[in-house]
């Protein structure tokens, strides 16, 4: 039987976070940087564990003006710090009552990161000296999953359902045309096929090779919850078990 770990972007205001969390194994929660604020954060965090799903930080540039998404000249040292930063956050409002799991940058972050040694590094530095037990979850082939190799933390190569690849594995840029996958049946065709056979048809047209542990459904998409119903209705149908973050990278 073929495994997946389904995971969702929270706690950034958007709509659907109470009906989706039921549905998926790990949850990505904004730490107040990029989207969200404390009682967001506590919101969230309460909502994961009363449904058993995995709590993760989803640390991202403090630049809330442009949700995250623009790229910043910042240094290895600032990254360090904004992911130290956030993982506290998250973890003071978690406390004694749950537990962090995994890591996941946000937008800029996560694409810069991607390409950029440098900052890939900084990301991995920051865990290890916040919990070096901690999972960093990254796009499948970038520099953060070589740098979690490299310094021998735990990682997760994360896929995307929603998202377009450019041929050397990268995501679209959402501010060219057909970045965003929108029609349902078409994301969950192409996570199916990730799934069992490590494969993805790029932007141009070509298939790359692909790791798959966890698939991202963005919770701020206005199909995010349809995407994530559909997602576990194709799972059952085509026997693809869904699992915690632990288990999918076993």
């Amino acid at each position: 039987m073929y495994k997946i770990n389904l995971n969702c972007d929270l706690g950034e205001g958007a709509a659907y976070d109470e009906q989706i969390i039921p549905l998926i194994n790990s949850a990505n929660i904004a730490c107040g940087f990029h989207a969200g604020n404390h009682d967001m954060m506590e919101a969230t965090a309460k909502l994961c564990i009363d449904n058993n799903v995995d709590i993760g930080a989803h640390p991202g540039y403090p630049d809330k003006e442009n949700f995250g998404r623009t790229n910043l000249d910042v240094t290895p040292k600032q990254v360090y710090d904004y992911t130290l930063a956030q993982l506290e956050a998250l973890g003071n409002v978690v406390g004694s009552t749950g537990k962090i799991v995994h890591i996941k940058p946000h937008g800029a972050m996560y694409n810069q990161a991607a390409k950029n040694k440098e900052l890939a590094d900084a990301i991995v530095d920051a865990i290890i000296d916040y919990d070096k037990d901690l999972i960093l979850m990254a796009l499948s082939g970038s520099q953060m999953i070589k740098s979690a190799k490299e310094k021998k933390i735990r990682y997760a190569s994360e896929v995307f359902a929603d998202r377009a690849y450019e041929a050397d594995g990268s995501l679209r840029a959402r501010s060219l045309e057909n970045s965003m996958i929108t029609d349902e049946n078409l994301a969950v065709e192409r996570v199916i096929k990730m799934v069992q056979t490590g494969k993805v048809v790029a932007y141009t047209g070509e298939e790359i090779n692909i790791e798959a542990h966890s698939v991202c459904v963005h919770g701020d998409s206005e199909k995010a919850l349809v995407f994530v119903k559909k997602l576990n209705e194709a799972f059952r149908k085509n026997n693809i078990e869904t699992v915690s973050l632990i288990e999918a990278i076993k």
